[in-house]
């Protein structure tokens, strides 16, 4: 019989110069009563490449919460996408 054995982990040495540390902002997206659930879909698909589905899901959300966080990012990221989201008549913001 023999004992049990630890197998062997390599450890990976510290990479700490090579992290970069970014903020992290959502997309938000707000209920209104003037777009039409397809609107809103279509548009997350078009401008957040959401899936259909991913698109539906987020608008039901919106349409019974009032809002949805629809896209994590960098400000950079995010900012031309809200512009686009407002430019189609729809509120959102990036918080």
């Amino acid at each position: 019989m023999q004992p049990f054995e630890m197998p062997e982990i390599d450890v990976l040495e510290e990479i700490e110069d090579k992290i970069v540390e970014t903020d992290l902002y959502s997309l938000v997206v707000f209920n209104d009563e003037i777009n039409t659930f397809d609107w809103v879909i279509d548009t997350l698909m078009e401008v957040c490449s959401h899936t259909p589905e991913q698109a539906e899901q987020c608008t039901i959300i919106i349409h019974y919460k009032g809002k949805c966080k629809v896209k994590n990012g960098s400000w950079e990221e995010l900012v031309p996408l809200r512009q686009e989201i407002c430019r189609r008549g729809i509120s959102a913001e990036v918080l």
